[in-house]
């Protein structure tokens, strides 16, 4: 039986990119050796280092402004080094409040108020510890003097995402580990951009950060190199070890999505996935239900109960059976989350909501 990877991360893997990943494991390049165990200052591993960064920059139709990072860590760890590089002390910085990620953002950098400046809230959409939606522009309190606005462009647990992004007089920061390479997009107004790899991009271990590179060297020199954005940058992302296996299957991923016809692909195909699990949460009177605002409803994460925890537990139960892998909600929340990033296929969809149907009529 095949199985529907529907984990919200590490998430599913394209399936022809695991297949070339094995040639990473056996003899690769002019060195004859694994790309595993080879020198990130070699000729191959720089190759695919290259190509990694250049992809990713041509897939988005990155500005030159604009630069690609390739860093250790999960995104977790910009919640620390972007209030370190960018927000000085005597200075304040916008955070938009949109669910648990973007919470810790903003609590990290409360953290490093004694060698930071404030970060305080520019508006939130928490309704009794629940988010339902993502704010809209006229309902920000946003200072034109803050540092930068930090927001979360898609929140995994609740299911919630911005289709549009609010104007601003600072640059923004934005937290898109979830939803980058999903779909076309302008970065001309964001200062930095990063995403942990593990969802769309390639695997855990691995963030990319696309910055503008004005802005990613403006930041305080007074940090220990490491995480300092312009040192990073004035070294290719090569001033210490990067995890280079991560960033060889991120190459890999990136070739994919070309092959698939680039970002306007995988936006046409998670689209129609999405419409298709909204559709059958719609039309299920009531058997299905999304907490989330039709306007705010995520393409990445679609969130549903059913009537009550046991048939929940039936339903995932049944699903785990016919092999549709991944479904259960966040611990913090319940339910079923269904996440369909670009290497579900539309026939992994099909088969999720086949179960669907056939449950509900089930009288489960």
């Amino acid at each position: 039986m095949e199985i529907a990877n529907f984990s919200a991360g590490p998430a599913a893997l394209p399936r022809p990119v695991l297949e070339r990943a094995r040639e990473g494991l056996g003899p690769f390049g002019t060195a004859g050796v694994p790309i595993l165990s080879q020198s990130h200052r070699g000729p191959d591993y720089d190759r695919v280092h290259r190509r990694a960064r250049e992809g990713i920059a041509r897939l988005l139709g990155l500005p030159a402004s604009h630069e690609v990072l390739l860093l250790q860590g999960g995104a977790s760890t910009q919640f620390a080094h972007v209030p370190l590089n960018f927000l000085p002390p005597g200075r304040s910085a916008d955070y938009v409040i949109t669910g648990a990620w973007s919470e810790k953002a903003l609590a990290e950098a409360r953290r490093l108020s004694k060698v930071a400046g404030e970060a305080r809230v520019a508006g939130t959409t928490e309704d009794q510890g629940s988010y339902r939606r993502v704010p809209g522009e006229a309902e920000l309190d946003l200072s034109p003097d803050a540092a930068y606005v930090h927001l979360t462009s898609n929140n995994t647990i609740f299911g919630t995402q911005f289709h549009g992004f609010p104007r601003t007089e600072s640059w923004k920061v934005a937290d898109m580990s979830s939803d980058l390479l999903s779909r076309p997009m302008d970065v001309s107004g964001f200062g930095l951009i990063y995403a942990g790899a593990q969802k769309n991009l390639g695997p855990a271990g691995l963030t990319v950060v696309l910055g503008h590179s004005d802005w990613l060297r403006s930041g305080r020199t007074d940090l220990p190199n490491i995480v300092r954005y312009a040192v990073h940058a004035d070294k290719d992302s090569l001033y210490h070890t990067p995890p280079t296996f991560a960033v060889y299957l991120t190459m890999l991923v990136v070739d994919w999505i070309d092959e698939q016809g680039g970002l306007e692909a995988m936006e046409a195909a998670n689209a129609r996935k999405q419409a298709m699990v909204y559709e059958a949460i719609d039309r299920s009177d009531g058997f299905y239900q999304n907490p989330v605002e039709v306007a705010s409803r995520s393409w990445m994460n679609v969130v549903f109960r059913l009537p009550n925890e046991e048939i929940e537990s039936e339903f995932l139960k049944q699903a785990e059976e016919l092999g549709l892998h991944g479904l259960k909600g966040h611990r913090s929340v319940g339910g079923v989350r269904a996440s369909l990033y670009n290497a579900v296929g539309i026939d992994d969809v099909e088969r999720l909501v086949e179960h669907m149907e056939s449950f509900r009529r089930s009288g489960a």
